[in-house]
C-alpha cells in the first residue's frame, strides 16, 4: 500500500517541489499559489482517507459522492415543505369534494343505517387523519442527549463525532442524530376518503396515491413484526450473511414476538390501551426512552439457562 501511494505521490511532490523553488511566499504568482493550497488539501484528505485499516474503497467512494449527497439533502429538506402542502391541499380538497358532490348524493340514495354508518366512519377516519398527521409533523422525533449520561453507547457518529446509542443513526436531512431512526418522511399518516371523488382525474390519482400508500404500509407492517427499521433491514440483512458464512445464525436482539412488537409500536401496555391508543386519538409517549431496549424473551433465557449452569 505505501508503495501504490509513493508511486501515485512521486510526481506530484516533484512539482509541488518546483513550485516551492520559484519562491511560493514571495515571488510565486496568486495562480501557483492557489495550486499549491489545493494540493496540500488534497494531501490531507488522501491522508484522512488511507490512515488505517478502516479506510477503503466505500469510504473514498463517499467522500467522492459527498457533493452530491449535499446537493440530495439540502433539495430534499425543502421538498417536505412541499410535501407538508401538498398532502394539506388534497386532503381538504378530499373532504370538500365529499361534502359539496358525494353527500348530496348518498342523502338521496343511501337507507337510514347505511347513512348512519357511513357519517360516522368518515368523520372518524377524518379525525384520525387530521390528529395523527398534525402529530407526526410537529412531534420532535427524538434525539439523543448531549451532556454526560450513563446510557451505554455502541459507536461514535462519524457526522457529529459523539457517543451514539442503540438503534440511533444520523439523519443527514436533520443534520444530527435520531433515537430508533427508520427513515426522513414527511407524507406520514396520509389517507383519503373512500368514493369521495366523481372524477376521472382524482379517481386515478387517488387511486395512485392508495396504492404507492398501501404498498409503503405493508412493507413497514413486515418490518413491525420483525421488530426492525428500514436501516436495521439492511444492517441485519448483512449480519445475517456474515454469520451464516461462519456456520451460525443470526437472531434480531429487538425482536420480541409479532404480537408484543405490535404492541412496543402502539404503545399498547393494557388491554384498554387498544380503545385509548390504538381507536382513539392518543398523544401518548413511546414506548422506552428510545436509548435503552429491553432484551426479548429469548434472551432472556438464554441468560437464565448460563446462569443455572
Amino acid at each position: 500500500m505505501r508503495g501504490q501511494r509513493s508511486l501515485l505521490l512521486g510526481p506530484a511532490r516533484l512539482c509541488l517541489r518546483l513550485l516551492l523553488l520559484l519562491g511560493y511566499r514571495r515571488r510565486c504568482p496568486p495562480l501557483f499559489q492557489g495550486l499549491v493550497q489545493r494540493w496540500r488539501y488534497g494531501k490531507v484528505c488522501l491522508h484522512s482517507l488511507l490512515y488505517n485499516s478502516f479506510g477503503g474503497s466505500d469510504t473514498a467512494v463517499d467522500a467522492a459522492f459527498e457533493p452530491v449527497y449535499w446537493l440530495v439533502d439540502n433539495v430534499i429538506r425543502w421538498f417536505g415543505v412541499v410535501f407538508v402542502v401538498l398532502v394539506i391541499v388534497l386532503t381538504g380538497s378530499v373532504v370538500a369534494i365529499a361534502y359539496l358532490c358525494v353527500l348530496p348524493l348518498i342523502l338521496q340514495t343511501y337507507s337510514v343505517p347505511r347513512l348512519c354508518w357511513h357519517f360516522f366512519y368518515s368523520h372518524w377516519n377524518l379525525t384520525l387523519i387530521v390528529f395523527h398527521y398534525y402529530q407526526a409533523i410537529t412531534t420532535p422525533p427524538g434525539y439523543p442527549p448531549q451532556g454526560r449520561n450513563d446510557i451505554a453507547t455502541v459507536s461514535i457518529c462519524k457526522k457529529c463525532i459523539y457517543p451514539k446509542s442503540a438503534r440511533t443513526h444520523h439523519c443527514s436531512i436533520c443534520n444530527r442524530c435520531v433515537l430508533k431512526m427508520d427513515h426522513h418522511c414527511r407524507i406520514l399518516f396520509l389517507a383519503l376518503l373512500p368514493e369521495a371523488s366523481p372524477t376521472n382525474f382524482y379517481s386515478s390519482f387517488i387511486s395512485s396515491v392508495a396504492l404507492a400508500l398501501g404498498a409503503l404500509t405493508v412493507w413497514h407492517a413486515v418490518l413491525i413484526s420483525r421488530g426492525e427499521t428500514s436501516i436495521e433491514r439492511h444492517i441485519n440483512r448483512k449480519e445475517r450473511r456474515r454469520l451464516q458464512a461462519k456456520g451460525r445464525v443470526f437472531r434480531n436482539p429487538y425482536n420480541y414476538g409479532c404480537l408484543d412488537n405490535w404492541k412496543v409500536f402502539l404503545g399498547v401496555d393494557t388491554g384498554r390501551h387498544w380503545l385509548t391508543r390504538v381507536l382513539l386519538p392518543s398523544s401518548h409517549l413511546p414506548h422506552g426512552n428510545g436509548m435503552s431496549w429491553d432484551p426479548p424473551p429469548w434472551v432472556a433465557a438464554q441468560s437464565a439457562s448460563v446462569m443455572a449452569v
